[in-house]
């Protein structure tokens, strides 16, 4: 297993966040050596900046956190991510669409993103406390086979974030053929821990130093 540090996406996505909080981010990401920091887009280039001379990359979300702005808004902003520094996306998979069954609907829109960034490290989330297991399953074959690098629990904005038996799901799916994250509600490292036994190979939270420093956090969102 590699450190513990280097699964975390060190993550800020509250509305409310100043500069001076992702500077801070930044700060915590370069000290603690995390695998990326996770923004959103209008703080990317900022970001950018500040992380630019060390190994930690940078994150940027798209259709965040609702997943249901339509295909070429996404493309357009996964794209200007990228230009603007992004290493990775996490775009928000097309809930609505999923649940009417519009299967072409969500594949097309994953597609189009990951046409978009190119080479990029695209994860897509599935907000899975909105679904049930038959939609988690057809959600991760979905993103797996319409180009996804990783498949991801949750925003940590919905009603729920990330559980082991969602995970469980998710790895019988895609197995070893795409990695998967863990996000919302992972506060501590035995909590970390266990959902990297399950195969997570990536942890979003802003509980980051807890996690590697194995001390309580009480961040009221963990993406």
């Amino acid at each position: 297993m590699q450190r513990l540090n280097k699964y975390i996406d060190h993550t800020l996505l509250k509305a409310f966040a100043t500069e001076s909080d992702v500077k801070t981010l930044c700060i915590e990401a370069l000290e603690y050596d995390f695998f990326s920091v996770c923004v959103n887009s209008s703080n990317l280039a900022f970001a950018k900046a500040l992380v630019s001379e060390s190994n930690v990359k940078v994150c940027s979300v798209v259709g965040f956190p609702l997943g249901a702005m339509n295909t070429e808004a996404k493309a357009f902003e996964a794209k200007k991510a990228i230009e603007d520094g992004a290493d990775e996306i996490d775009m928000v998979m097309n809930i609505g669409a999923l649940k009417s069954e519009n299967f072409d609907t969500v594949w097309k829109d994953i597609e189009a993103v990951k046409k978009a960034i190119g080479p990029k490290v695209l994860k897509v989330i599935l907000e899975t406390c909105y679904l049930n297991k038959p939609e988690i399953i057809k959600a991760s074959e979905l993103a797996m086979h319409s180009g996804a690098d990783f498949i991801k629990t949750s925003t940590g904005f919905g009603t729920g974030g990330a559980t082991f038996e969602d995970v469980q799901i998710m790895k019988s799916v895609v197995k070893n053929q795409v990695k998967i994250k863990a996000s919302g509600g992972i506060k501590d490292k035995i909590t970390a821990l266990e959902y990297i036994a399950l195969g997570v190979e990536r942890i979003g939270t802003s509980s980051g130093i807890a996690i590697v420093t194995n001390k309580n956090s009480e961040n009221e969102h963990t993406y």
